[in-house]
């Protein structure tokens, strides 16, 4: 069995990605309230701050803050996963092995993580985050997909607001080391 060793930086910031098992569903956009439900749950139990995050019909990227002394990202990302799981009636494709371990089939099992190790990496990989509807088609610019922080961030002055529409340059938004797909 795989050992994952995931790197822990007691109130770093840290990039993650998140896919649904199925990745041809829409199931997150589709029921965005229970998600966001989930989120503002554990951030009641388990405070972070919310750098960036966009939601996809099937995956979804953020980059978070923890509090200073706390590393703990993996209790939160269960915590969310299991809320927005358990207030999804069941009924999805589930394999043998998670249907003997009594586990729903809506999320991939891990998640990948990257921690952000300065201003630069922390402003590619929020640049990423906003850039992915666009990078998939699913809007013109970032401006136009409703689930995303990038409004957010356009009102407190960090980006205009035709930042990043479809025909501009992409630039490299963290495609590099730091894709997740």
């Amino acid at each position: 069995m795989p050992d994952y060793r995931r790197h822990r930086v007691p109130g770093g910031r840290y990039f993650f990605t998140l896919a649904l098992a199925d990745r041809r569903s829409d199931l997150l956009v589709r029921e965005i309230a229970a998600l966001r439900a989930a989120v503002a749950r554990t951030r009641t139990l388990h405070p972070f701050r919310i750098d960036a995050w966009v939601v996809l019909p099937e995956h979804m990227h953020a980059v978070w803050t923890l509090p200073e002394g706390d590393a703990a990202y993996s209790v939160r990302w269960a915590l969310i996963k299991r809320w927005f799981s358990a207030a999804i009636p069941p009924g999805e494709d589930r394999s043998a092995s998670r249907a003997a371990k009594g586990e729903r089939g809506l999320w991939q099992r891990r998640f990948w993580e990257h921690t952000v190790r300065d201003d630069a990496d922390f402003a590619r990989h929020v640049d990423y985050v906003h850039f992915n509807p666009v990078k998939h088609g699913l809007a013109a610019s970032a401006a136009d997909w409703p689930y995303s922080s990038f409004r957010r961030a356009v009102a407190r002055g960090c980006y205009p607001v035709t930042w990043a529409l479809r025909d501009e340059d992409a630039g490299d938004f963290g495609e590099g080391e730091a894709s997740a797909e």
